[in-house]
């Protein structure tokens, strides 16, 4: 059991994270583009129109996968960057920055698909709803969180600055998740929980598929997000330059 925690340890090191991440990330891609094509056939040819929406709710397919992995993707930032603050490791931190962007992309997609569907259901593409608000804060941690790591010079010090931030945002999480049931709020309540579901089974597995998506290219990105900065900020490592040195 130790050796094989050994074992495992060994990839918390960036340069022995760098080939392995490479190694992975063909396949997370792949799994995104079949995950992908599988979620995007049933959710448009044969998920049924829905009876009191129409042909207008298929946004769904996109909106409540991109809103799934704007939350979760933060718990996953969050928990690196508390493990880089915890235990100082360059890697964690570095897993941290490699999130955010995409985390930032998740929630601005749910934001705006959010606003095509209330258009033609609520009338009007923004209110100031308990779930829509908090959701539209969470991408401005992400932003926050970018900005901050890019204002500070230094990559280790940034990486702690991040962290705090990171950590005390993670309180607006279970706000947007359970502010449906906190609050009287327009926005509908989840149609997907442990367990059961209101959807028809194509519906639900159409939704499910594209989460599915959604997040092995959230690992697939991150994945080579996390490849440049390591290159980035071991620059002056002797494995990089001759890395370098191989590639040219």
């Amino acid at each position: 059991m130790n050796n094989k925690l050994i074992h495992w340890f060994k990839y918390a090191s960036p340069q022995s994270f760098y080939p392995l991440a490479g190694k992975m990330i063909p396949w997370f891609w792949g799994l995104a583009a079949a995950f992908g094509v599988v979620g995007l056939w049933l959710s448009f040819f044969v998920a049924p129109t829905d009876a009191q929406q129409g042909e207008g709710y298929r946004i769904i397919f996109v909106h409540v996968p991109a809103s799934w992995m704007s939350m979760f993707i933060y718990l996953v930032l969050a928990a690196w960057a508390g493990l880089g603050l915890a235990l100082n490791t360059r890697l964690s931190g570095m897993m941290a920055s490699a999130l955010a962007p995409t985390g930032a992309l998740m929630a601005f997609l749910a934001l705006w698909t959010g606003a095509f569907w209330g258009k033609p259901m609520w009338g009007t593409w923004w209110v100031w709803d308990a779930r829509i608000t908090s959701e539209l804060i969470l991408f401005f941690l992400y932003l926050g969180f970018i900005a901050l790591q890019a204002a500070i010079d230094d990559p280790r010090r940034a990486d702690k600055a991040g962290a705090i931030l990171a950590l005390v945002g993670v309180v607006n999480v279970p706000i947007i998740y359970f502010s449906v049931k906190w609050w009287n709020t327009l926005h509908q309540g989840s149609s997907v929980s442990v367990g059961k579901s209101s959807m028809a089974v194509t519906m639900l597995w159409g939704m499910l598929f594209m989460a599915l998506c959604f997040w092995m290219y959230s690992i697939a990105v991150a994945l080579m997000r996390v490849r440049a900065i390591i290159l980035e900020r071991e620059a002056h490592t002797e494995w990089v330059k001759e890395l370098n040195e191989v590639k040219s």
